[in-house]
């Protein structure tokens, strides 16, 4: 189907008379007036939710899949993934009541002073994956509600066509474009972040970001590494960020192996990554049956604007696909450098990077220096 096509009129005939059913048999966010960007109710929002609703009465929504894949990005919103996290964070965001009342909402959520770990840490507690995921995910929105109360901020919420996050950014991103609630996507960070520990405890696992090779070489790197480890400890590129630095996942015998080799293949450097284990690998199989099945008990709706998926860098509209994409994250290699490269490609003109951090800033400027990015943090 085409990107252009819009509600059939004899939809709209439908609910003529009853104007609240059609708002609840549309996509939402672009009729709400809520928070993180969802837009109140105008006609021409119609075309930027893309709902195709079925023709005969009765019968369910039906969204094509590939809505969104000849997207022409003009504006981005990029969200930070796990790693980003400093003890100080969400400070600022406390100026602005909107952004404030994100953390209270989240403590009711989460069970724990939010707030209290983010400002005042202990650092080590902050950089627990139970923790870093949902206090990122919080502090990035709680950006785009300083942004908006900034002159000229709605204006930019407004204008932005299309948005991504860096692993746990994608939720961010998925939130801020209306696929699913504030609420319902802290609830589903919370248990992936749970889920993601549990299975990091389970074997003994690591990261390491590997600096000053392409991805060719680090592949070399990784297939060196394991000649010398049995198949439970052998590692593979589980984060491609962008040209001269590579997240690699494994076994910690086989990290340790790469470590050992990287300055013989002229690595500049290795840095081992603080997070549980070796995630965006099989290793985190154990977490994808708890993600399915909150995935499954979770509302999620067609995007108002296109979200890209870190596993295979497209942007997808079906929730059923969705779901399956972000169950399948935890496991498959992240496409940020090729998310990038295709924003980039497809025209971008500026992007915003909200959150903690200035890592996605970083990446954007190596790929592309004039490229125009700004930080907004909280």
């Amino acid at each position: 189907m085409s990107s252009s096509a819009v509600i059939p009129s004899i939809s709209l005939q439908k609910f003529s008379s009853h104007p609240s059913e059609f708002f609840k048999s549309c996509n939402s966010s672009s009729f709400s007036g809520f928070r993180h960007g969802f837009r109140v109710f105008n006609p021409k929002n119609l075309d930027k939710s893309r709902v195709f609703m079925s023709v005969s009465v009765g019968s369910r929504t039906s969204v094509d899949d590939a809505l969104f894949s000849d997207y022409k990005p003009a504006c981005a919103f990029l969200f930070p993934g796990q790693g980003a996290q400093a003890v100080g964070m969400g400070k600022e965001a406390q100026n602005v009541p909107a952004a404030a009342n994100l953390y209270k909402q989240a403590n009711d959520i989460l069970g724990f002073d939010l707030l209290d770990v983010c400002t005042n840490g202990p650092k080590e507690k902050l950089n627990s994956t139970v923790i870093s995921q949902p206090a990122i995910y919080v502090t990035s929105l709680a950006a785009v509600e300083l942004l908006r109360a900034r002159d000229g901020g709605q204006e930019i919420i407004d204008s932005v066509d299309v948005t991504c996050g860096l692993s746990l950014g994608e939720y961010t991103a998925l939130a801020f474009a209306g696929a699913f609630s504030f609420e319902d996507g802290l609830k589903l960070v919370k248990l992936r972040g749970e889920a993601m520990q549990e299975a990091a405890d389970a074997a003994k696992s690591a990261m390491v970001s590997v600096i000053g090779l392409d991805s060719e070489k680090v592949q070399l790197l990784c297939d060196a590494a394991n000649k010398e480890v049995d198949e439970k400890d052998k590692v593979q590129i589980a984060n491609f960020l962008c040209p001269g630095n590579y997240a690699v996942s494994g076994g910690l015998k086989g990290v340790e192996a790469l470590e050992a080799k990287a300055k013989s293949f002229k690595a500049r450097m290795t840095v081992r990554l603080a997070v549980a284990g070796a995630f965006h690998t099989s290793f985190m199989d154990p977490a994808v049956s708890r993600l399915q099945a909150a995935l499954a008990a979770t509302e999620i709706r067609t995007p108002r604007i296109p979200v890209i998926s870190n596993v295979d860098a497209q942007p997808h509209a079906d929730p059923s696909t969705i779901k399956n994409i972000l169950a399948r994250q935890v496991t498959s290699p992240v496409q940020w450098e090729l998310t990038v490269k295709t924003l980039l490609t497809k025209g971008l003109k500026k992007s915003y990077e909200l959150g903690p951090g200035k890592v996605i800033a970083g990446i954007v400027k190596r790929m592309d220096k004039s490229a125009e990015i700004e930080n907004i943090g909280a």
